[in-house]
């Protein structure tokens, strides 16, 4: 009866070098938001280290896509937003794009694309809170 949710982008074949920054930094940008996790932050703590973490980079966030079945509203201010307690479980996702954070839904109501057509990934998580952080639910924790 429980969900769990998990996504990774996975580079194929020979990739760019702003493909391999793009990958690289949403997979830290995950972790970046997963290390402020503990019981007791408010949701808005962890969302808020992802987009800091992207803008320093200069990825665009998209924000129409988050939180379905885990948690909602991934996205937020520090400070902000439901308070994490032990046992809760999310699912973290950020999802950037190399360019802007405009994205568009096509005529057949499923694919998504970036509005300058430049590349997006996607890195996700369910986790358990703990005490004193985190347990990733949803396969190893390793960000390389």
């Amino acid at each position: 009866g429980y969900h769990g949710d998990s996504a990774w982008s996975y580079r194929v074949g020979t990739v760019s070098k702003e493909k391999e920054y793009l990958l690289t930094h949403t997979e830290k940008a995950l972790y970046e938001g997963l290390s402020k996790v503990k019981d007791g932050i408010h949701l808005g703590d962890v969302s808020n280290a992802i987009e800091e973490y992207a803008k320093k980079h200069k990825l665009g966030v998209v924000k129409e896509l988050v939180g379905h079945g885990i948690g909602s509203h991934l996205y937020g201010k520090a400070g902000t937003g439901i308070i994490l307690k032990k046992g809760m479980t999310i699912a973290v996702e950020p999802m950037l794009n190399l360019g802007t954070a405009k994205i568009y839904l096509l005529d057949d109501d499923w694919t998504i694309v970036t509005g300058d057509n430049k590349p997006s990934a996607h890195f996700e998580h369910t986790i358990i809170v703990t005490d004193d952080g985190y347990e990733i639910l949803t396969g190893d924790d390793k960000c390389e």
